[in-house]
């Protein structure tokens, strides 16, 4: 089956010896609403199709946006949309593949505070890491180190909008809310610190259900490439948006849902990042998925390629 994405080659060729690392990252994983009708009924295996797997478990660290808290606290939030998962759902991401699942959106507090440190715990005891979220400020900014080798890689996170009806306190249970001048900064520092290291940048923004990028991120973003990063792979419209490079660094501005029980049928297409990176080179794919009812499936389609900032169709 050929994979219709988006190859982007940054330095000399990848050998097939070499050592490397492979990173996937996907869009929204909603387990509420109409993904519980499904869960409820048929099983939870039910979210993942044959070819998401094969992604999935051939990657040595996948990155989700876990866009619901997961747990038995029941404290919903003042709010339009609120959403709580069953934590003993998690297992099933960690079991399908996922190694990590981000906090930093604006469903992580739909059960409050306390709802938001408990899902933090039983994302640990799924045997997953959980990032973008803490008993504070300070902690919920902290970069998550996905590998050591082939050299460090690190994820930066921060939800880039105000939270409906939830007070920033930094010195209470929160999710990262860093400013973009604050993540120029965090990622300078850890560019610093090790200038060979591989930073990925992780924001969840944008205007909703819209295909479009705003100016704003287009500003922010390039200002992030310079201060030191090396991909932007970001989410929240619930729709697929554009992708560029920048001084030969990708920026993927919306990947869109994942696991979701699609409104509409632009809700419907989304798609998933795969890295990989050795200790000098590294590569970056964008492969399209469609979700069918709340399952996300792998596109058929001609491989198409971006390399060296030119467009060419892959055979």
């Amino acid at each position: 089956m050929a994979i219709c994405c988006w190859l982007l080659a940054f330095g000399s060729l990848l050998t097939a010896n070499s050592q490397k690392l492979t990173a996937t990252l996907t869009g929204d994983i909603l387990l509420d609403r109409g993904v519980r009708k499904v869960v409820e009924k048929k099983g939870i295996d039910q979210l993942f199709s044959a070819g998401i797997d094969s992604v999935l478990q051939a990657s040595d660290v996948v990155v989700g946006n876990l866009e619901c808290p997961a747990t038995k606290v029941k404290a919903p939030v003042y709010k339009q949309y609120i959403f709580r998962a069953e934590p003993e759902w998690l297992t099933a991401l960690q079991r399908h593949g996922f190694t990590h699942l981000n906090l930093a959106n604006n469903h992580s507090i739909d059960q409050g505070r306390e709802g938001l440190l408990d899902t933090y715990q039983n994302i640990l005891k799924a045997g997953m890491m959980p990032f973008g979220a803490g008993r504070n400020m300070q902690e919920a900014v902290q970069p998550v180190l996905l590998s050591k080798t082939p050299r460090q890689v690190w994820l930066v996170a921060s939800l880039q909008m105000a939270l409906e009806n939830f007070a920033l306190l930094p010195d209470k249970p929160c999710v990262s809310q860093q400013s973009n001048d604050s993540l120029c900064q965090r990622i300078a520092q850890l560019r610093s610190a090790d200038p060979q290291c591989y930073i990925i940048v992780s924001l969840h923004w944008g205007w909703e259900n819209h295909v479009e990028v705003v100016p704003r991120q287009r500003y922010d973003a390039r200002q992030l490439i310079e201060a030191g990063a090396d991909c932007l792979v970001c989410h929240h419209t619930h729709t697929r948006q554009p992708m560029e490079t920048y001084r030969g660094k990708p920026i993927f501005y919306g990947l869109g849902n994942f696991i979701f029980d699609p409104q509409r049928d632009i809700n419907r297409q989304g798609a998933i990042v795969r890295l990989t990176i050795t200790d000098s080179d590294a590569a970056a794919e964008e492969i399209p998925v469609y979700i069918h009812g709340c399952t996300p499936t792998l596109l058929r389609k001609e491989t198409s390629k971006l390399s060296n900032n030119k467009f060419s169709k892959g055979k």
